[in-house]
């Protein structure tokens, strides 16, 4: 069975693991899935991510953060998808939160939270939303 939207079942997979509590969570590898997690875990909404070994196909671990009992994240969401791509330019990508949350951006720079990109004046497909 084929995914249509790999990126969304990776951030359903984060949240329902953080609703369950979980420490872990695994997810199927690709190089934007690695670029996204590398941004959550530089913004500290995720402590991180590695590579599993001897899984019948490529997988990701991926280590949930929990404070004081609650989860890091309150909310993740997808912007963009394949039936309804989101592009902004780079003035245009909106705050989250008040600029409490991030926004991923894949540019042509690679994948960058929406501050990054305003700073170097990059826009690109809005992925993702997180707060």
């Amino acid at each position: 069975m084929t995914m249509t939207d790999p990126i969304a079942d990776m951030l359903s997979r984060i949240r329902n693991g953080l609703q369950a509590k979980k420490k872990f969570v695994e997810v199927p590898t690709s190089k934007v899935k690695k670029s996204i997690l590398n941004v959550l875990t530089d913004e500290g909404y995720i402590r991180g991510f590695s590579d599993v070994e001897g899984a019948k196909h490529p997988t990701l671990s991926v280590e949930l953060k929990y404070s004081g009992g609650r989860s890091v994240i309150s909310e993740i969401s997808r912007y963009s998808r394949p039936g309804l791509r989101q592009y902004s330019k780079s003035k245009e990508i909106p705050m989250v939160s008040n600029g409490l949350g991030i926004v991923v951006v894949s540019t042509s720079q690679g994948v960058m939270t929406d501050t990054q990109a305003k700073e170097q004046n990059l826009g690109g497909e809005l992925l993702c939303k997180v707060f």
